[in-house]
C-alpha cells in the first residue's frame, strides 16, 4: 500500500513538472476573467429584468387627447354640474393579487364607477388605459396626477380636470381615474376619491 502511494505522488510530481513555470499565473488570470464575465452577465441580466418596470409607460399626454369640449346630445357627463367630455379613463387593480375584469366586462366596470358611465364611454370614446396594481387610493391618485399632468396649477384655470380613486365592483375594490374636459376653463382641478360613494359627489350622468 505504501509503495502505491509513493508511486502516485511521484507521478503527480512528474505531471506538475511538465507544466510551464508560469502556469499558476495563467490559472489566476483565467479565474479573474471568468469572474468578471459572470458579474457582467448578472448585471446585464438583472438590468434586463428591471427595465420593463422602470420604463413602463404610465404617462398620458393630456394635450394629445384633443381640444374638444363635451359632445352634443345625450348622455351628458357633468363634473360639479359642468358638462364635460370624458377624454381618458385609467383602471388599475387594488392590491397585489386582484386583476382587472376582461375587456368584455368593462361596461359593468364603468357603471360600477358611476351609473351610466358605460354609455358615456361608448359615446365619448375616451382613451382607456390599464395600469399595474395600486396599493392605496391616495397613492394611485397622486401617481395619476404625476403621469397625467394637467395644464396650469393642476388643471385649475384650464378646461381640464381629473378625478381619481377607489370604486368597488361586486364588493371588490378597484382604482379608476377619469380625465375630463369642459368647453371653458374652470377651477375644478384634481380630486382624490377615497371612498366609492365619492364619485357621486362630483360626477353624474344625465340622459343615459
Amino acid at each position: 500500500m505504501e509503495i502505491e502511494v509513493e508511486e502516485q505522488v511521484d507521478r503527480l510530481k512528474e505531471a506538475v513538472g511538465t507544466l510551464p513555470e508560469n502556469w499558476l499565473a495563467w490559472v489566476i488570470v483565467a479565474l479573474v476573467v471568468l469572474i468578471a464575465l459572470y458579474v457582467a452577465y448578472k448585471v446585464l441580466a438583472g438590468g434586463g429584468r428591471r427595465r420593463p418596470k422602470e420604463v413602463s409607460d404610465l404617462a398620458i399626454d393630456v394635450m394629445a387627447l384633443g381640444s374638444q369640449g363635451p359632445p352634443p346630445g345625450a348622455p351628458v357627463l357633468e363634473f360639479y354640474n359642468t358638462p364635460v367630455r370624458l377624454a381618458a379613463v385609467v383602471l388599475a387593480p387594488a392590491g397585489r393579487v386582484r386583476e382587472l375584469p376582461p375587456d368584455e366586462d368593462l361596461a359593468d366596470t364603468f357603471d360600477a364607477i358611476l351609473p351610466g358611465l358605460a354609455r358615456v364611454v361608448d359615446t365619448h370614446r375616451p382613451l382607456v388605459r390599464r395600469w399595474p396594481p395600486q396599493m392605496s387610493a391616495k397613492g394611485f391618485a397622486h401617481t395619476v396626477f404625476q403621469h397625467c399632468r394637467l395644464p396650469g396649477e393642476g388643471g385649475k384655470g384650464s378646461p381640464w380636470s381629473t378625478a381619481a380613486g377607489l370604486f368597488k365592483i361586486e364588493g371588490q375594490p378597484l382604482m379608476a381615474a377619469l380625465i375630463v374636459r369642459t368647453s371653458q376653463p374652470t377651477n375644478h382641478g384634481q380630486h382624490i376619491i377615497e371612498a366609492p360613494e365619492g364619485w357621486l359627489a362630483c360626477l353624474r350622468v344625465k340622459g343615459a
